[in-house]
């Protein structure tokens, strides 16, 4: 701009749109905004693309009442606003929470009768990515009435029914096009069937996938892979296996993700042999090993114990860009642990820990392990980190915890431990009792008067947890006799 008016070349409308666009997106809108407001000054017009150029960085920052003063200026000069203007201002409406300006602006260019099918499309997504529901179906109703249905604005309302998880309707939406003349496309078969698969309906899903494949729209195994999770997530191997030697039978080529899927389904059973299987499969066809496949492997054989293969299987993680993560770093902890390999666990431990990966059950396991070990002067350090870092919300972490207080009869640290996992709203199970009625029991509380604790629980179980923290509190207390009497102090335990 200086060079210009040094040369005295004046700038023009154009040289201010660029000017306004460039900083716009460098997100410097105030800037862009002053140069709008130069160019007025400097008694130049700004045009339709000044204002819309503006107006949509303005939208996308929600910048509502600035937006709506460019506006007015607009239709005071009568300047056309275009559909791609129309959608971004709905959407900042919406965005905004002023769901009802936004269904007045959309009814300005309704009603105006000026509204193409591409901006009805857009205002009924997005509507309904927000979850407004009743103003999408009001907006493809308005579409219907002008008669401008498209398969797109069905595949946005089936979307939106999908986020709002109305599955029948969306399912109904999609029956109908045929009665208005559409057939849907891939598009919209492919995203009925993912958003069915999603919703754990894989048999609803599975009938549109043979529907689509009568049509000829499956074109890879992306839709078929969908199902094959949806039944596997549900734990319906035998239909997944069915759906994937369907594909194979259609001549759908399967890639890493379907036998991913599949492996890490069998790794959550402990399936060695069903997933060994699919694993030379995939070698069989060629296709290479990625990081997801070799977590579900290293899940796999730390489950059943397998170490040589769960070590090789982490070894081979690291090559991938992925690297290691928590999950398979905390299942070899676990399997070390259950092997009593102190040495290699603490490896592992340390470098999530340098790296800050560590979280509570990576502490919660090397807990365990020390205590396994009777190496308790580390199993105590671990417990301090923990509480340190605030590690103690989970019911496994308190109960390590306060079995380990127990057993090295930290009575004090224990009852402690109890009333914070209390006070926290953890719910104690059968195994935080069976901690504390040993710390009962070595402190003289006969054994019948601990069992009616528990009859007690298991009727009334906040009542039952009271009565438990109040005994555990009174007992602790008088062991640690502090009277100098000489005496051992009686416990009288009366449990109703």
């Amino acid at each position: 701009m200086e060079k210009m008016e040094g040369a005295k070349c004046s700038p023009d409308t154009r040289t201010y749109n660029i000017l306004i666009s460039l900083h716009a997106k460098h997100n410097d809108i105030e800037l862009a905004a002053r140069y709008l407001k130069k160019m007025k000054e400097s008694s130049l017009e700004p045009d339709a693309v000044s204002y819309r150029t503006l107006l949509y960085a303005f939208s996308i920052r929600c910048m509502v009442s600035e937006a709506e003063e460019l506006i007015a200026e607009m239709d005071e000069k009568g300047l056309e606003i275009d559909e791609f203007t129309q959608s971004s201002l709905t959407r900042m409406y919406i965005e905004a929470g002023l769901v009802e300006k936004s269904w007045a602006w959309f009814q300005r260019f309704h009603l105006g009768g000026n509204m193409t099918s591409e901006c009805y499309s857009a205002t009924i997504d997005a509507f309904g990515e927000r979850g407004h529901i009743l103003q999408a179906e009001k907006v493809f109703e308005c579409c219907l009435q002008v008669k401008k249905l498209s398969v797109l604005e069905f595949n946005v309302m089936i979307k939106s029914y999908g986020i709002s998880k109305k599955f029948d309707r969306a399912c109904h939406l999609f029956d109908s096009m045929e009665k208005h003349g559409l057939v849907s496309d891939r598009c919209g078969y492919n995203s009925l069937v993912q958003m069915l698969a999603s919703a754990d309906l894989p048999e609803k899903a599975i009938f549109y996938l043979r529907k689509m494949r009568e049509l000829d729209l499956v074109i890879d195994c992306v839709p078929y892979c969908a199902v094959i999770s949806s039944y596997a997530k549900l734990g319906r191997m035998e239909m997944a296996v069915e759906v994937y030697k369907e594909m194979i039978g259609c001549g759908i080529k399967p890639d890493v993700i379907v036998y991913g899927v599949l492996i890490n389904a069998y790794a959550e059973t402990g399936n060695v042999n069903e997933a060994t299987y699919y694993i030379e499969t995939m070698r069989n066809l060629g296709l290479p090993m990625n990081g997801v496949v070799c977590k579900s492997l290293i899940k796999l054989y730390t489950k059943v114990g397998y170490l040589k293969e769960a070590q090789e299987s982490y070894k081979n993680l690291q090559l991938f860009e992925t690297g290691i993560d928590v999950y398979s770093s905390n299942c070899m902890i676990d399997l070390y642990s259950e092997r009593s390999m102190v040495s290699e666990a603490e490896e592992i431990f340390e470098n999530l820990k340098r790296n800050g990966d560590a979280n509570e059950f990576t502490y919660a396991m090397m807990l365990c392990m020390y205590k396994r070990n009777g190496r308790f002067v580390e199993a105590f350090w671990i417990a301090r980190k923990m509480r340190e870092l605030g590690l103690m919300t989970d019911l496994l972490s308190y109960n390590h915890v306060l079995g380990l207080y127990a057993s090295d009869g930290r009575y004090k640290e224990a009852v402690a431990t109890f009333e914070e996992m209390v006070k926290s709203l953890v719910r104690p199970d059968n195994s935080t009792f069976k901690s504390l009625g040993i710390i009962l029991l070595k402190c003289g509380v006969p054994k019948v008067a601990i069992d009616r604790l528990e009859m007690e629980r298991k009727k009334d179980q906040e009542s039952g947890v009271r009565a438990w923290a109040s005994i555990l509190s009174s007992v602790v207390d008088m062991d640690d006799d502090d009277d100098d009497d000489d005496n051992d102090d009686d416990v009288a335990i009366e449990v109703v």
